[in-house]
This record gives structure tokens, sequence and C-alpha cells, in this order.
């Protein structure tokens, strides 16, 4: 059984050593650079190279290698591994190299470098496509405690093991509640063989995570909350990325948010801007700004939250509302500290006050900034009440454990196709 679980395994990963690998990237990165340069500087360009052959070669070779490493680390989240983000990806890495190239000066190929970015294009689709029937995960289940209650999922094909061997399974690992103790010693020495035989052994939480993209909260253990503490030193770069960020995109949302004052103002009498105490990192208050989308005193009865189809929000609040043009005031927040661009979406006090005798760990998410957008916002949409809440609460968790760059630029990317959709707004 041994020498069949391994070859198995081995072919589970083709798709990951072929079109994800080194040598095969190493290779697209070759026909990105050589092509260009044969077609513009003709064959033996490498042997004359000039200041500017230079520069547009390790623009491309940046922007390549960064489009590879980037699309590899946001495919490890839940909904990321999709074809739709490979534009966005390549796209912004090479502006980003142009932009360098602009701001110092430097002399490069036009020509050379976008029929770079085109192949470099064609190469992540094409290894996408090609490699689609070797992406599949396919997953082991042990039949016994929760791992039972696991559900099918797209691009996830589980089997559900009916004796404790795999012979003649291809897979990608074995998922077992492990907490459980309805497992026999039959079952337990076949895991203990799987890890022997270099095949992983997930537990039924593992796999819900990397499924749902959601931390169960019901029951957390010592070892999870120490996952849940935020990298320091990236929570560092972040604030000092939201406001680079912030005031280089200035002179493109100012003009915006003096035209959505005006339309806020002509459409109903009120104020254009809403502000309001939220609850912000730490537990402390802070006023939040955002362009007004509802009518006056709409609040008047107390704190409510939104709901689908709210006899409360004006003809402009459900244009700014969809568009997402009604956070924009919220730069400002970023600016003095209170938020990010990226986080938790923060809450009322009294609705903070009233989530935390029903949610477990609720106020737990308040241990990094919230944000104009966040994971929750872009995979589930706004919560309208408890049960929605409780589960916005789970993609938070999931958002702070998996606190990175990868997962931020993953969110920035799927924030842009919400305010394109209208996805969540209400």
């Amino acid at each position: 059984m041994t020498k069949r679980m391994r070859y198995e395994r081995r072919h589970s990963r083709v798709y990951e050593q072929l079109f994800l690998g080194i040598p095969f990237q190493f290779l697209g990165l070759v026909l990105v650079l050589l092509i260009p340069g044969f077609e513009r500087w003709g064959w033996e360009f490498w042997l004359r190279l000039e200041e500017t052959h230079s520069n547009t070669l390790i623009a491309i070779s940046f922007s390549f290698v960064a489009s590879v490493l980037t699309q590899r680390r946001m495919a490890r989240y839940p909904g990321a591994h999709t074809a739709a983000y490979i534009l966005p990806t390549v796209t912004s890495m090479f502006m980003l190299s142009v932009a360098l190239l602009f701001f110092s000066r430097e002399g490069y190929s036009r020509q050379v470098l976008f029929l770079g970015y085109l192949l470099s294009l064609a190469w992540c689709f094409g290894g996408y496509f090609i490699g689609r029937r070797y992406r599949t995960l396919k997953l082991a289940i042990v039949p016994i405690g929760d791992a039972k209650s696991l559900c099918d999922f797209d691009g996830v094909d589980m089997r559900l093991l009916t004796r404790p061997n795999l012979e003649g399974v291809r897979y990608d690992g074995v998922v077992a509640d492990l907490r459980s103790g309805d497992l026999t010693p039959q079952w337990e020495r076949f895991i203990a063989h799987c890890t022997l035989n270099q095949i992983p052994v997930y537990h039924v939480k593992q796999i819900s995570e990397s499924l749902t993209g959601r931390v169960q909260i019901d029951h957390l253990s010592e070892n999870e909350f120490g996952t849940l503490l935020p990298n320091p030193i990236y929570a560092g770069f972040k604030r000092v990325a939201d406001v680079c960020a912030v005031l280089l995109t200035l002179p493109i949302t100012l003009p915006v948010m003096l035209l959505t004052a005006i339309a806020v103002k002509i459409d109903s009498p009120g104020p254009i801007l809403f502000k309001q105490q939220r609850v912000g990192r730490g537990n402390r208050d802070y006023t939040i700004y955002k362009f007004r989308s509802m009518s006056k005193d709409s609040e008047k009865d107390g704190a409510q939250l939104a709901q689908s189809g709210d006899m409360r929000v004006t003809r402009v609040g459900r244009i700014i509302r969809k568009t997402r043009l009604d956070e924009l005031p919220q730069f400002f927040n970023v600016l003095k500290g209170d938020m990010s661009l990226i986080g938790p979406r923060p809450e009322q006090r009294a609705f903070v006050e009233r989530f935390e005798d029903q949610i477990p760990f609720y106020v737990y998410r308040h241990v990094v900034r919230p944000g104009i957008s966040g994971w929750a916002q872009v995979v589930q949409g706004y919560a309208s009440d408890t049960d929605d809440t409780r589960v916005k609460v789970q993609h938070d968790f999931y958002y702070i454990k998996h606190f990175s760059l990868w997962l931020d630029v993953l969110i920035l990317f799927k924030t842009l196709k919400t305010i394109i959709t209208g996805f969540g707004a209400k």
C-alpha cells in the first residue's frame, strides 16, 4: 500500500509542480524576455545590452516574477483560484514598473515592455487553463465524527472512505476529526501510517476554514488564540501603505467626493456628511465619516441594521451605497489612524454590546483597525441580523488569522469587483 499511496500523492501534485513550480515559471520568464527583445532589437541584442535594453528587461522580469508570486500566494485563500484575478494582477505589476521607470526618469522601450506584458498574460492564462484538470482538490474523508459533516464545495472532490485504505485513490490529503473519541484503533493506525508516509492529514476544522474563509468561534483553544495575534511588523507596514495610498489617490478622489457631496445636497434635505460613533481598535470609540445615504433623522428611534430594500435610503443614497461612494470620506479616518483601508467593518457601540452577549469572542475582532473594505464584505456582504453577524465575525476571524499582504491584495481585487457589481449593497 505504501508505494501506491506515494505514487497517487505525487500524481495529485502534478499541477503544483508543472504549472506553479520554479522550472515552469523560469521557462515563462525566459520567453517573455527573449521574444520581445528579439522582435524589437534583433537576435544578438543580448551581446550589446544598452541601458534602455537593461531597464526594459529588468522591468519585465520584476513584473512577471511579482505577478506569479502574487497569484501563487493568493491561490491559498478561498475563492482566489480563478482566472479572474490574472488580468488585474499582471496589469497592476506592469503598471507599477512603468510608474517606477517614469518617476526615476530611466529610459525604456514601450514596445518591448508592452509585448512582455501581453506575453505574461498569455503565459499565466495558458498555465491556468492547461492545468485546470490537475487543479481539482481531492480529499479522502475519515467517516467518523464531524468529518462526515463536510459538504461538497465547488472545485473540491470529497471522497468518504469506507475502510482504512487508500489504494487506487488519487488524493491531496486525508481529513479526519482528530478530536473525536470514536476513532477506532484501525483508523488511528491508518492516520499514523498516512503521516509516516508523508501524506497530509488535516483536522476537519482546518479544511472547513480553508474552503469557507471562516473560523468557527464557538470553541477556541489556547493555540488558536495564538494564531489570531496579528503580525506587528506587517501592521506597521500596512499603516504606512494606507497613508501613502490615500495621499496618492486624493487628486482623483477629491473631485469625486465634491460631485457626490453636491448630489447628496440636491437630492434630499439634511447634512452632506453622516457622522456616527463606531468602535475601533482596542474597543475604543471614534467618529466615522460617510456621505449621507439615508433620509434625515433615519435613526431617531435608535440604531438599526441596514436591511435589503431599506426605505430610509434616498435615491442618490441607493447609487452611492451600491458603488461604495458613500465610504470615500472615511479616507480621512484612515489618515487620522482610526481606520485602515482593509479590515473588519466597524459597528456602533449598541450593536457591539448586543453581539458581545450573543456571539462568543466577538470583541476580539477589535484587535486590528477596522477597514473601509474587508474580507466579510467582499465574501458575504452586509449583515442584517444576529445570524448574519455571527457568520461575518467568522470571516473577520479568518482575516485576523491570515493577516498578510497577500490576503489584503486579494481583498482589494474583490473590492473592485464588488464596486462594479454592487454585491452586498443594502
